[in-house]
């Protein structure tokens, strides 16, 4: 039996806002704007997080990759202009890796326990949960940036409800 307040986590709850709902009901015009002052749109933010969690994903699934040399790389250029199709991609590339993470965080002990290699020279190895976690903090901490965005642009909160106080 895996760790369930992971998987709630994985998902909001408590403190933590629903990654999807938060998301979900955003045209691919307002997930490309940029607020004075940011450096990135919401566009920009969760193709971030796709990168972390599919690398993640990847890389306790024992899949070699190539750690980024630089912090930008995992950050993508501004797409231009919008496209709702492509921003529908993503979106849904969204929801399928939280999907993985979840899977991992529902998992036995003899999976969540299981060491994974270090994905660097340097680093050292970790197990499939505490990748889990890091990616929670990750993820969570990237969805609070997209909350403050949508308040900056007057869009909080999201269609399914949200923390307006």
């Amino acid at each position: 039996m895996g760790d369930s307040t992971l998987r709630e986590l994985v998902y909001g709850t408590g403190a933590h806002v629903d990654p999807i709902a938060c998301v979900e009901d955003i045209s691919a015009e307002l997930a490309c704007r940029v607020v004075g002052g940011y450096p990135h749109s919401i566009w920009q933010i969760v193709e971030h997080m796709n990168y972390w969690m599919e690398y993640e994903v990847h890389r306790i699934r024992d899949w070699k990759l190539h750690y980024p040399d630089h912090a930008i790389q995992s950050w993508p250029l501004p797409p231009v202009p919008a496209d709702e199709k492509q921003w529908q991609v993503r979106l849904e590339r969204f929801r399928d890796l939280l999907a993985s993470l979840a899977s991992f965080a529902e998992a036995d002990t003899s999976v969540f326990d299981k060491p994974v290699q270090p994905d660097k020279p340097s680093g050292s190895a970790s197990t499939v949960g505490e990748i889990v976690k890091q990616t929670i903090a990750h993820n969570s901490y990237h969805i609070g940036q997209i909350a403050l965005l949508r308040r900056q642009l007057d869009t909080w909160p999201p269609r399914r409800g949200g923390d307006t106080w």
